[in-house]
């Protein structure tokens, strides 16, 4: 009941996961990231504990494959999941249980993992593919979403939209964005337009939190506020 894309961005270094699906709040339960590690989504019938486990796998240096079987062999409803994962070297792994509902499936690509069930189709996959390779020149974010609204021309969840959700992590083990579309009709549409809202000031002010190298971010205000509006002014 669910498309989604991890990839890892090779300007930046960011992990993202987005995701589509007619369901309510997709971004609650699919998308789980551990920073400078990996990206890994669940779904199908979702079991939200191969997100918060296999995150731990990956921090204690598991690779993907381990993981997924690890996840899976302690599941007796494997054949209802589907699961896909990325790390830091590249190296990916994935579940479609016998179970999911077609289409389903899994395709790889340099830097990135596409996987879903319930679809219109195997050119759902195929074009989310095709438009994130093409668009390689945009930031992440908005790449991501490009992708997605191409597998989404291509027919998408087969019965129809509800939810859609974009995570992205840099170096913090906070997000450097995570936006979420929890019930609309045209979900990729309103976080397309979230994005650009992120653009606006959040992004600007971002770089001013507390960070591990130095805990206690900026705090004086008037340096934060004349770095907003420089970046604001950049953007025009």
């Amino acid at each position: 009941m669910t498309w989604s894309m991890i990839a890892c961005d090779n300007a930046t270094g960011q992990f993202g996961i987005a995701v589509a699906t007619k369901f309510f709040a997709v971004g609650a339960r699919v998308p789980h990231i551990a920073a400078n590690i990996g990206g890994i989504a669940t779904q199908a019938l979702v079991n939200p504990y191969y997100g918060i486990d296999g995150v731990k796998l990956l921090r204690e240096g598991r690779s993907p494959r381990e993981v997924v079987d690890t996840l899976i062999a302690a599941d007796s409803g494997r054949e209802t999941r589907q699961l896909h994962i990325i790390d830091a070297g590249g190296r990916i792994a994935s579940h479609t249980g016998n179970e999911c509902i077609d289409w389903c499936g899994h395709i790889e690509g340099t830097g990135f993992s596409i996987a879903g069930n319930m679809l219109a189709g195997a050119r759902v996959l195929d074009d989310t593919a095709k438009a994130y390779t093409a668009n390689e020149n945009l930031p992440f974010a908005q790449r991501l979403i490009a992708a997605m609204r191409a597998g989404e021309a291509a027919g998408g969840d087969k019965r129809g939209k509800q939810s859609a959700a974009l995570l992205i992590h840099g170096d913090e083990e906070w997000s450097a964005l995570d936006l979420r579309v929890d019930d609309h009709t045209d979900p990729l549409a309103e976080l397309e337009r979230l994005e650009a809202v992120s653009r606006e000031r959040w992004v600007h002010f971002r770089p001013f939190l507390p960070t591990r190298k130095n805990p206690a971010g900026i705090t004086d205000r008037e340096t934060i506020d004349a770095g907003v509006e420089a970046g604001i002014a950049g953007r025009k």
